[in-house]
């Protein structure tokens, strides 16, 4: 491994060490563990995207859905998102996800600008060289 790499995974450790030490990011892992030890919670979200998988299916097939499948399948969501564990299951993953989108494109604005992403280049400023737009 060369200088480089070791350098760069080196500030790669500090970063992700940074997001585990964010307060926020300890509550998230909080509720993930909660939802994780929650059998019931788990159950119903299993159900959930099993029949929202079997709906859109059958839509991309070109069935029609009935209003029975509808109801039932908007009752078991319903349930779900009315569940504290699983909402929190749901909110964390969700902002989990928002944390690993900002760093991706952070990283892919990196590479794309050949320097570190400025606040503008972030806030639509820049799309990067040859994009048109300059």
């Amino acid at each position: 491994m060369t200088t480089t790499q070791d350098s760069v995974q080196q500030k790669t450790r500090e970063l992700c060490q940074a997001i585990v030490d964010q307060p926020d990011f300890q509550a998230m892992r909080q509720q993930v563990e909660a939802f994780l030890s929650d059998e019931t919670a788990k159950t119903q979200y299993q159900t959930v995207m099993e029949k929202g998988e079997l709906l859109q299916h059958k839509q991309n097939m070109g069935a029609p859905l009935s209003n029975d499948e509808i109801t039932e399948f908007e009752r078991e969501r319903d349930a779900l998102v009315n569940n504290p564990v699983a909402r929190g299951f749901l909110d964390a993953r969700q902002q989990m996800q928002k944390v690993q989108e900002s760093v991706g494109q952070f990283v892919a604005m990196t590479f794309e600008l050949g320097r570190a992403p400025t606040e503008e280049d972030l806030n639509g400023g820049s799309c990067g060289s040859g994009c048109g737009c300059h």
